[in-house]
């Protein structure tokens, strides 16, 4: 491993303590001191947390500065990676989800949870089934040294057909009628996780290239934000989990039950979409962004749409605050996974 990314390897060898650490200190938060998740549950716009999407910046920034535009230019010349993840996250995801979750919720453990439950569970993981991430990904592609050109077009383009097809996949796979999913949550979640991080990314990357060299910004610079995604994910799992608390603490044996076929989801998915883009030879910094944008889930805007739909003490909220609760654990275990797999891959 070379100097450079040392600092950011010697942070991260402990991630998934943090992770279950910053979980933990959310929902005593949540339980003991309560006025503070109101405080900041009070601070949304279109329901979408500011103080999160601010941590969601300091997460997507750093990947950001390294989007250089000649290599954006350069994806269009290798699209089979777009391919991949469309397929992925649109045509398998969300349907393997919905199978797995009811073959769970409703056979295996049937003697376990009430139909009725059952039923907004699987709701509640058909939400996150047919949101791909959208935001978190840019964590998991830099933890897997990921393109960060290419995973912006993979994350931009996902986020367009998030657009058109999320509300009719849910439709189909839930036969709820009437499903009023708020479109201002769709455009200001793109607008604030995509548009404002990538500007922002850009125009430093031009002002500081254009005053001190780009050797300067790429040996220097750069590296003064390795540790920012990370802090950023720990803090947002705080704010998550403290809003979250009371549902989470009356429910521990059903959340167990719900996280198994979210992490059985996970793991299919993950490996589908990195195998797929090991078959078609595509290089490992494009394989593995490819397969953590279908592996993980678009929390943000399950977490928003279940409260709207059903209420934010409903089951439905429970099982996609559940996804939050895996996702992250799981997905590190993936990022250490495709890793460790790069051998596989011939540049």
């Amino acid at each position: 491993m070379d100097n450079k990314n040392s600092g950011i390897s010697s942070f991260q060898r402990h991630l998934s303590v943090w992770v279950l650490a910053c979980m933990a200190v959310g929902i005593l938060i949540g339980k003991f001191l309560p006025a503070i998740p109101d405080f900041f549950g009070k601070l949304e716009i279109a329901r979408i947390s500011i103080p999160i999407a601010i941590l969601i910046w300091v997460m997507i920034y750093p990947m950001m500065l390294k989007v250089d535009f000649q290599s954006v230019k350069q994806v269009g010349k290798n699209p089979k990676g777009l391919f991949v993840t469309w397929i992925v996250n649109w045509l398998v995801k969300p349907f393997t989800m919905y199978g797995i979750a009811y073959l769970f919720l409703f056979i295996i453990f049937k003697g376990l949870i009430a139909p009725d439950l059952a039923t907004e569970y699987l709701a509640g993981a058909v939400l996150l089934g047919a949101a791909p991430c959208t935001a978190m990904v840019f964590v998991w592609s830099t933890l897997t040294h990921g393109n960060p050109a290419y995973t912006v077009v993979q994350v931009a383009t996902n986020d367009l057909i998030i657009l058109v097809a999320f509300v009719p996949i849910v439709k189909f796979l839930l036969g709820v009628s009437n499903v009023s999913v708020p479109y201002s949550t769709l455009f200001l979640s793109i607008f604030l996780f995509v548009v404002i991080p990538l500007a922002g990314g850009i125009l430093t990357r031009i002002g500081i290239v254009k005053n001190k060299g780009k050797d300067y910004f790429e040996t220097v610079f750069i590296h003064k934000f390795d540790n920012a995604t990370t802090i950023g994910l720990l803090l947002t799992l705080v704010l998550i989990f403290a809003s979250q608390a009371e549902v989470i603490l009356s429910n521990p044996l059903h959340i167990v039950l719900i996280a198994v076929p979210l992490i059985i989801q996970t793991f299919l998915i993950f490996f589908l979409g990195f195998g797929v883009c090991k078959v078609v030879r595509l290089p490992f910094d494009i394989a593995a962004p490819a397969g953590m944008i279908g592996a993980s889930n678009f929390f943000e805007l399950s977490v928003a749409v279940a409260v709207a739909l059903f209420g934010t003490t409903s089951p439905a909220a429970l099982a996609t605050t559940v996804g939050v609760l895996t996702e992250v654990p799981v997905m590190l275990t993936l990022v250490k996974i495709a890793n460790r797999s790069k051998g596989a891959f011939h540049e």
